[in-house]
């Protein structure tokens, strides 16, 4: 079972199959918002939807923390727009 981590200290969301790590979302933290500058994730685990969940897993803590989102990574940037956070 994949297991995603908020990770504040490394401005990070990453994704772990047991112990290896499998997807990694990065992001800048500024003063007011956050920039998701970066979301990957392993070949093999391709088409799982730990993408989304990692960018998810931003969303919230963004959301806990009062952070408004922007997205440098297309990615991001398109689950920004679909839950209509940018």
């Amino acid at each position: 079972m994949i297991e995603i981590i908020f990770d504040k200290e490394k401005n990070r969301a990453v994704a772990y199959d047991n112990t290896i790590q499998v997807g990694e979302c990065d992001f800048l933290e500024t003063e007011d918002y956050w920039n998701i500058t970066h979301t990957e994730v392993n070949n093999e685990y391709q088409g799982q939807e730990i993408a989304r969940k990692l960018v998810e897993c931003i969303i919230e803590n963004a959301k806990k923390e009062n952070k408004k989102l922007i997205a440098e990574c297309s990615y991001a940037k398109k689950i920004l727009e679909k839950y209509g956070k940018v």
